[in-house]
């Protein structure tokens, strides 16, 4: 069977007679929802860009809403993927099983020398079919653990980090648990975080965007909320703690709180019929740049998303975790965010004591030496009076697409020698 077979995949991909090189890799990338397009998007375009490399993206279609991530490729200015496997089912099961039935078809039709995937989401369990064809299987992002069998994404981290056969992780930590459970040190490479060379290159975009006076915001009065994970919001418990910490947020404060809402989050909310305060403001998900400007001129920031970690270290504004549990020790051992879980006593407790943290200047990201030159990075921190929590060394890395390129390009042939003995 081929993926012409499949009337649900949607092709934009040129046949291999109108651009091909017969000497370049061919890679596939596999991408599903916003935090995988987000963070590949360095990658995605370094990719492209290779004369070595022949480039396909492949979208999973997994989310149900076109919003979460159209928004995302045109703020980003990506290219279309070329293919679309439409695979959003019913319930996550149906999801993840259409997933591996159509990318197959696609595996065995375009025979791809290097598979790349990121993260934890449904979407990476593609590289189930991609090992039963014996593609090289490069995993970002992998060695993470929350340790809490709640999160859906726990489960997915331990099957697609050891069906990898080189994982990228990173931090030390990250490396050290992947370590623990048995994967050989050999396929195991600490690269950083992607986060800072995307927030590097789109820093003139989200500086110019105009969002405060589209809302009618003033800078440092007002909350961002973005929360969409699924123990946070499935849990009627857990979500009614959130709510009401929202309310108590505004009534408090008197200040706008712009919460950024996920189609599972406003279901939620005319489910339960929640009673919201005036000052609570539930939008559609915005696009980068206007998200990230309003993160950094905001008050404070409540998120449950897994790059907020990231975004609060390198922008350096005040944010709190609203997870119970998190998989990012590095972050901590720098208390570059704050994690409150979705107790009202605990988040109000922890906008306070954000107030004791030193933002700085607005318009520039926390500075790091250049892990490539030893010399400041281009976004330099010029910030006065000095920040006062140091900006995680793992998230400060310049050149992560670049590595990535050369790490696919380097480790194909060995996983083909060393795990296949081709």
């Amino acid at each position: 069977m081929t993926a012409s077979n499949i009337p649900t995949v949607e092709t934009n991909h040129q046949s291999p007679a109108t651009g091909h090189q017969p000497t370049q890799l061919k890679v596939m990338t596999v991408v599903g929802t916003r935090p995988e397009i987000i963070r590949l998007s360095r990658v995605l375009t370094a990719l492209d860009s290779s004369e070595a490399i022949d480039h396909i993206i492949v979208h999973t279609g997994q989310n149900y809403d076109y919003e979460l991530n159209q928004i995302f490729f045109e703020d980003l200015g990506l290219r279309k993927p070329d293919y679309f496997l439409e695979a959003a089912g019913k319930t996550a099961t149906e999801t993840i099983g259409n997933i591996l039935i159509k990318i197959d078809p696609l595996l065995e039709e375009l025979a791809p020398d290097a598979f790349l995937v990121l993260g934890d989401t449904n979407s990476c369990l593609c590289a189930i079919p991609a090992k039963k064809r014996q593609i090289p299987i490069f995993h970002m992002e992998a060695g993470n653990r929350c340790f809490d069998q709640r999160v859906p994404e726990e489960t997915n981290r331990k099957i697609v980090d050891h069906t990898a056969d080189i994982n990228l992780t990173y931090s030390d930590i990250a490396r050290e648990y992947l370590l623990r459970e048995g994967l050989p040190a050999d396929r195991i490479i600490k690269t950083g975080s992607p986060m800072f060379e995307v927030l590097n290159h789109y820093l003139p975009q989200i500086e110019a965007s105009k969002v405060l006076e589209k809302l009618n915001l003033e800078e440092g009065k007002y909350f961002v909320v973005s929360s969409h994970r699924e123990e946070n919001i499935n849990s009627e418990k857990n979500f009614r703690g959130l709510m009401d910490s929202l309310n108590a947020i505004a009534e408090r404060y008197g200040y706008p709180v712009i919460v950024s809402t996920h189609p599972r989050t406003r279901n939620m909310i005319d489910i339960m019929k929640l009673e919201i305060h005036p000052l609570i403001q539930l939008l559609k998900p915005l696009g980068f740049h206007d998200y990230n400007a309003l993160q950094k001129r905001s008050f404070a920031v409540l998120s449950d998303s897994g790059t907020i970690s990231e975004e609060s270290s390198i922008l350096n504004f005040r944010a709190l975790n609203i997870r119970q549990a998190h998989e990012r020790p590095e972050a901590m051992e720098e208390a570059s965010v704050m994690m409150v879980g979705l107790s009202p006593e605990r988040i109000m407790q922890g906008i306070v004591q954000l107030q004791t943290q030193v933002v700085g200047s607005r318009n520039t990201i926390s500075g790091q030496q250049s892990a490539v030159s030893g010399q400041q990075s281009p976004i330099t921190n010029h910030q006065s009076p000095t920040p006062n929590f140091r900006p995680v060394a793992d998230y400060s890395m310049p050149n992560v697409s670049e590595k990535m390129v050369r790490i696919i390009l380097s480790y194909t042939d060995y996983v083909n020698r060393v795990v296949w003995s081709k």
